[in-house]
């Protein structure tokens, strides 16, 4: 995971708080911060089709967390009256990694998140009044709700929410992965979807593989990945195999139907977010029974 920033800045450069995921260290991308979920940085030219933008993306409405990214977004049904929400990884939760299994949902949270204009400048902080939903099982997310409404966040700095999409992705479409901690876009491709995705006591099911050039690192788990073309949110960023392991805290493993066994030194992963729309109904509000809606339950 790319580890979550901070003490991880030594060990886990992907934890989050102690050891895990994907989170930002300080400095640049010497980072230790790639416990599962990071990104490697664009080290080698982006593909054709990365290139190929057809829509700007920069970093508007993306935020830094104390130790990750991540973004402020809506669902495509969400007015602007609804209370905001921001996007990040399970493994950045402020409490510490879901456990393998476990389901959290109406935490009480005052996280601090600082919001980010296409520049890349900080114009806000905004505040989460609680986590609507955290897990590491399945995907890796976390989803705050925040005491601003969408209307408010633009009326007071001109931002505006990005949109989750809420269909699956495509093998090739050209990507940003868009990091608030470090103020950086990475430009690559989807390489393919991962069966199961397994580090350490997680799994991760239908991951997006990214193609070689999106080199993310620790800092940048829970960064929105964003469908070049539409501008739409596709996955979260959030794991990396660092040093070549097999199925390990930093090092997570391939597994396909059939229970093979592959191991990609320095690819990076992301975990896809189109399921998240069906679990949410009016005003925001979390609905684990809505129909459709496949997320882990408690």
């Amino acid at each position: 995971m790319r580890k979550p920033l901070g003490a991880a800045l030594l060990a886990l450069a992907i934890a989050g708080a102690g050891a895990v995921p994907a989170a930002a260290a300080p400095g640049p991308a010497t980072a230790a911060g790639t416990a599962t979920h990071r990104t490697s940085a664009a080290s080698a030219a982006s593909p054709a089709s990365a290139t190929a933008s057809i829509q700007a993306v920069d970093f508007a409405g993306t935020v830094a967390l104390s130790n990750c990214s991540g973004s402020v977004v809506r669902l495509p049904k969400s007015v602007d009256s609804d209370p905001a929400l921001v996007l990040s990884n399970g493994h950045c939760l402020e409490t510490g990694f879901p456990k393998a299994g476990q389901v959290i949902v109406g935490q009480s949270s005052s996280r601090t998140f600082g919001l980010l204009n296409s520049s890349g400048s900080t114009v806000a902080t905004l505040r989460a009044g609680k986590v609507a939903y955290s897990t590491m099982t399945d995907t890796d997310i976390t989803i705050y709700q925040l005491t601003v409404s969408y209307a408010q966040i633009r009326s007071s700095y001109g931002i505006e929410a990005l949109t989750l999409a809420d269909t699956h992705p495509v093998a090739g479409t050209a990507i940003k992965v868009v990091s608030g901690y470090w103020k950086r876009i990475y430009s690559c491709a989807i390489d393919g979807f991962v069966y199961r995705l397994k580090e350490g006591d997680w799994t991760w099911k239908d991951s997006v593989r990214y193609t070689s050039a999106c080199d993310t690192i620790g800092g940048t788990s829970g960064s929105p990945v964003v469908d070049s073309a539409t501008g739409k949110v596709v996955a979260v960023n959030n794991t990396g195999n660092e040093s070549g392991g097999s199925c390990t805290v930093n090092n997570p493993c391939e597994v396909d139907e059939s229970g093979k066994v592959t191991v990609r030194k320095g690819i990076n992963y992301a975990e896809q977010t189109y399921q998240i729309p069906a679990c949410f109904g009016a005003g925001n509000q979390l609905d684990l029974s809505a129909s459709g809606c496949l997320l882990p339950k408690p």
